[in-house]
C-alpha cells in the first residue's frame, strides 16, 4: 500500500502547528507505518517554504522516508478535467490548482491520500480513497 501525502500534513509537522500539528503528526506516523509515503514535486515545493536551504527539506522529508514520483501525464489529463468542472460549478482560479494535480497523482497511481482537508479532494475524486480528520 501506499499513501501520497499532502503538503498541509506535513507543513503541519514541520511547523509544530498548534491546532493540526499532533493530528498531522499521528496520522503520518500510522501511515508510514503500513505503507509506503509518497511525495510529487509540487508537494515538495509546498512543503520548501517552510525552509530557507534544500538540504533541510531534505532532513524533513529524506528520500529513503518518502519515494519521489513524477507526476504522471494521465494525471495531469485528470486534473485538467477536474479543474474544468470546478470552473464550471464558479470557480475563480484561472489555472489548475495543485490539489487537482495532488488528487489526480492518488488517483491515477491507486494511493491512498493522507489530508487534513477532505473536502475538495471528496468532491472531485470521489473515489479516491483519503485518510483525513474525522468529521471533514
Amino acid at each position: 500500500m501506499s499513501v501520497l501525502v499532502d503538503s498541509n500534513v506535513l507543513i503541519d509537522v514541520a511547523e509544530d502547528d498548534p491546532v493540526w500539528g499532533d493530528w498531522s503528526r499521528a496520522a503520518l506516523e500510522r501511515a508510514a507505518n503500513g505503507a509506503l509515503l509518497v511525495v510529487n514535486a509540487l508537494i515538495y515545493a509546498e512543503v520548501s517554504t517552510s525552509y530557507a536551504r534544500v538540504e533541510e527539506v531534505e532532513r524533513f522529508m529524506p528520500a529513503s522516508l518518502y519515494r519521489r514520483e513524477h507526476l504522471p501525464y494521465e494525471a495531469a489529463f485528470l486534473a485538467g478535467k477536474v479543474f474544468l468542472q470546478y470552473r464550471r460549478r464558479g470557480g475563480q482560479a484561472r489555472a489548475p490548482l495543485p490539489d487537482f494535480y495532488i488528487g489526480a497523482h492518488a488517483a491515477v497511481c491507486g494511493h491512498r491520500l493522507l489530508t487534513r482537508d477532505a473536502s475538495r479532494y471528496r468532491t472531485y475524486f470521489p473515489r479516491l480513497d483519503i485518510i483525513a480528520p474525522p468529521g471533514d
